[in-house]
Formats: C-alpha cells, structure tokens, sequence
C-alpha cells in the first residue's frame, strides 16, 4: 500500500500570550512572560503554588448560544483556535460535512471546571437538580473534539486523545495516520486545556510544580535551569489542519511544512517519572518513520516543563542522539505548561520560527544545570534557516511522542 503524504495547511492558537496565532508570536519576540500571581488561588488549602498562565481568549458571544451550552472555556478555545485554522487553510466549508474531513482533539480530562463544580456540588448538597443538563457535556473527556465537530457540523473520524501533556502532540500523529491511510482527506486537530487550582494542585501534590517564585511569577518556570524548581500550568488549545498532499495541491492550498515522521511509545517503568531511554526511543522512532539521520534536524522544540529529572533525563537523551550539534529550546518560561494543548500550540510555534528563520531561546535559562548540559541550547534568539524540526511532547506514565515536520517543497 503506498502511503500518502500529510501537509499542514492551516493553524491557529488561543494562549497565554494571545487570542490569536500573530499575538502568541509577538510575545514571543518581545520576550513577555504570561506568568501571573492568581487571585484567590490561597484560598486552597494545601496548594503551594500560586502561579498560573491563564489563555487570553476573545468573547465567546460570536459563538451561537445554542452551541455554546455544551461548551466549557476549553471547547471555547477550541473552537476559536479552529475557526483561525479553517480561515488560514482556506478549506471549503462544503467539504466539513462530507465524510471526508475529522476532527481530533485531545486534552489532559474533560473541563476541569465544571468538574469542580460537580465535586462542590455533591460536597456541599449532594442535590443533582441543582446541575444543569448541559454540564455533563463540558465534563467528557472527548468535550474539545465533541464541541468542535458539532459546531463546525463535521462528521468524519472524530476521536479524543487522553494521554495528560502528550495529548495534543498524540492527537497530530493520529491526523497524520488517518491522513497517510487514506481514511480522511483533512483533519481539524491538536490540543486544549483550561485552567483551575485543582489541575495545578494534582502537580502540586506530586511535588511538581514551582514554588519558590510566587513573588516573582515571570522568573518562572525556567526550563534547563540550575535554578529550576518546577512547572507552571497554563491553558489555552493550539489547532492545525492537516490535509493529504494533493488533496492540498489540487486547490491550490498554501502548505506550511509537511510531516513527515511521527512515533509515541511508553517507558513501561515508572507512574511519574521520565525515562531518557523512553525518550530517545521516541526520537529515534520519529526520526526512522521521516527516513532521516540526526544531522538532518534544524532544531528541536523540546518538551522541557522545568521539572528537576524531566529536563535531566531530555537533555540526556536529546544528547545521546544529536550531541550538540542541534538548536534546543524550550517555549514554557513565556506561557507555561499548557499540559494537553502544548504539543500542539508549541508546534504552530515552531512552524512560525520555520517561517521567520529565527529560533526562539528558552525564556529564563540564565545558567544551564549541570545535569542538562552537552546540548546546544538557544539563549538568546538565534536567526537561522529551520527546514526540519523535532516536537517532543511526554507525558505522566512515561508516555512519549516525538513529531517531525518539514519546510514545504
């Protein structure tokens, strides 16, 4: 069977930085944290973190009442991320509804908020009525995919991707099988998140998350760093439009970059902790599906959150492989960890250095941590041509997911 080949023809974001793909990269450029101090998060008992990146997202008003129901924040930015990835592909509306076109989101769980509000509610009354009937909809772990494939009416392959903060990054690889298989001509997808004390809690918990930095919110999280003491979640959802080849061709759609390798496997060996062995194997199986060598990446946009073992055990394993040779960053010092939507989000952020020829440098890396050292970080913006870039995005459970894309021909 010959395979077909998967394109990236439209994207767009809703992040801690932007409500839109062109004020995310302003950000960038301008160097800005979306870092804050979250008002009313002490109220929490126990909860040691105090900071958070919360999506700058537009009014939801445009979106008909009648859709929006069922719509928690992260359906919302869902939605609004994939109305600027159809408006930039430029894909007929005509074809949404033809059987042809799917639709894959994924996310950590379903809106963390609404599920708070079940918990409060059951806690406090235990009186069901109490509970709208749309609630149930915003709290399904498929709530993102749900949501948009009602609103934009598509009725192909909709799926959901579950895999924590590879989620988003999943849920790509599985538009480029459906792609390569033939099963779909298009595929609206990528990742969301919302944002609620209780998702940073389950972090804090597992002594995950930064904490020394609650007065000074925009030196945190500091991927690579000596100084590094945790991640700092963030929300928002990053959504692409992957296209077959000359599907794309044939209606003279503009291509972004081509995909042209992918590979997600687990460590089988530890609930929490990174695993570089794991790391590298989902790599180098990215790297044996696109049919390259290592000398052939122009940059990798790591996975890297500020955790003590996972930036140790990427940076080993990034080193094994590539040596010093590659141009590593990482984008969570500017909006945090937007956990399932990162993946996603962050790979529209490479696509946008692949397009200006600049690589943007890990945010808050002042002095590289002894155990993270023997690869070439970025500290400072680097112009340099990018043709071919590796997106990791891992995962609790020792879940891994490594993502190669192209310049276009």
């Amino acid at each position: 069977m010959q395979l077909k080949r998967a394109v990236i023809t439209g994207f767009g974001t809703v992040s801690p930085l932007g409500s839109d793909v062109i004020e995310m990269q302003a950000g960038f450029e301008a160097s800005r944290s979306a870092v804050q101090l979250m008002e009313g998060w002490d109220a929490y008992k126990g909860l040691r973190s105090l900071i958070a990146a919360p999506a700058i997202s537009l009014d939801a008003s445009s979106i008909p009442r009648q859709s929006r129901r069922s719509m928690g924040p992260m359906s919302i930015y869902s939605v609004q991320a994939a109305q600027q990835a159809l408006a930039g592909s430029a894909l007929p509306v005509g074809l949404l509804t033809s059987g042809r076109v799917g639709c894959v989101i994924g996310s950590t769980m379903g809106g963390t908020r609404s599920i708070n509000e079940i918990y409060e509610n059951m806690a406090s009354h235990k009186d069901l009525s109490q509970l709208t009937s749309m609630k149930f909809f915003q709290c399904m772990s498929h709530t993102a995919a749900l949501n948009v494939s009602q609103h934009f009416g598509i009725n192909g392959v909709v799926m959901a991707t579950s895999a924590a903060c590879a989620s988003g990054l999943q849920a790509i690889g599985s538009a480029y099988d459906l792609i390569r298989l033939g099963t779909q001509d298009a595929v609206l997808c990528g990742g969301a998140e919302e944002l609620f004390p209780t998702v940073t809690g389950a972090f804090d918990i597992l002594f995950a998350t930064s904490t020394k930095y609650n007065d000074r919110p925009q030196l945190t999280p500091r991927p690579f760093d000596a100084d590094r003491d945790g991640l700092v979640c963030g929300e928002g959802a990053g959504i692409l439009v992957v296209e077959e080849y000359e599907h794309a061709r044939a209606r003279g759609a503009r291509i972004y970059a081509e995909i042209i390798g992918y590979h997600t496997c687990a460590s089988g060996q530890h609930v929490s902790h990174s695993s570089k062995e794991s790391l590298a194997a989902s790599m180098r199986g990215a790297l044996a599906s696109a049919r390259i060598d290592a000398g052939a990446v122009d940059y990798i946009n790591a996975h890297a959150t500020a955790t003590l073992q996972g930036d140790k055990e990427e940076a080993e394993a990034i080193r094994d492989i590539f040596g010093d040779k590659v141009p590593v960053s990482s984008l969570k010092g500017y909006m945090g960890h937007t956990l399932g939507a990162s993946g996603a989000i962050e790979l529209v952020a490479s696509l946008l250095m692949m397009q200006a020829g600049r690589i943007y440098p890990t945010k808050n890396l002042e002095r590289v941590a002894d155990d993270c050292q023997g690869i070439w970080h970025v500290q400072k913006q680097l112009e340099r041509q990018v043709n071919v870039i590796i997106k990791n995005a891992f995962a609790l459970g020792g879940l891994t997911a490594s993502l190669v894309v192209k310049s276009p021909d």
